[in-house]
């Protein structure tokens, strides 16, 4: 997420502004551009463009959030059917460090995640508690049932009852934290069944300061 509003920001100022429809979203032109640049894991520009050679700004859920975004902390504006980079945007794209400190924790806290995931269903918690959790859990990496199954106590999966409750968790919880780049996934089959591999990034390490920390254990070395 943070290396979209890097370049989307960019973008906007080394051209004037970036285009608005009528509906102000952005233009297609932009769009697929993003598609190509941003290299977003899951909704890359061959996996995007194979069935849908025009896209909108809706069809690539990462833009439309970070749009939302860019607007709400004012690091952008619509002005006369462009948007263009406020003021405030054009200092924090000159250092990445702060612009993280603005827009990843707004995005995780205080985004409703549920409003683009595939049902709109919301995981009972706070974030307080999964980010604490996952820190301990996934520090050495885990399987997306498995980490589940440390919150909920009953592993679920696609194929068993309950199963939208898993998509809830995954959708709001795990891909908002890949998408602000502190988790990355991996799938791979096993048994006839695609099975999620959750791991920290060393962002996660970096930049984060939890009170689990303690709970910690370092990393073996053989």
């Amino acid at each position: 997420m943070l290396r979209a509003a890097l370049l989307t920001l960019r973008y906007a100022q080394e051209h004037g502004a970036i285009g608005l429809t009528k509906t102000k979203a952005f233009k297609r032109v932009f769009v697929h551009w993003a598609v190509e640049n941003f290299d977003w894991p899951g909704s890359s520009a061959e996996e995007m463009f194979r069935y849908n050679k025009v896209i909108n700004e809706y069809e690539f859920p990462p833009l439309k959030v970070l749009h939302y975004l860019l607007i709400s902390l004012r690091l952008g504006r619509h002005f006369k059917g462009e948007f263009r980079v406020t003021k405030r945007g054009t200092e924090l794209a000159q250092f990445p460090g702060r612009l993280f400190a603005e827009l990843i924790p707004f995005f995780v806290l205080e985004i409703d995640h549920a409003s683009y995931s595939r049902f709109e269903e919301r995981p009972f918690g706070k974030w307080d508690v999964w980010m604490n959790v996952i820190n301990v859990e996934v520090d050495h990496g885990t399987t997306e049932a498995a980490l589940f199954t440390a919150f909920y106590g009953e592993e679920k999966d696609l194929h068993t009852a309950g199963w939208r409750e898993m998509v809830a968790f995954s959708s709001c919880v795990l891909r908002s934290l890949e998408w602000a780049g502190l988790l990355v996934q991996t799938r791979e089959e096993h048994d006839g069944k695609v099975v999620h591999h959750v791991f920290k990034t060393p962002l996660w390490r970096s930049a984060l300061k939890l009170d689990t920390d303690a709970m910690l254990r370092p990393v073996s070395v053989h």
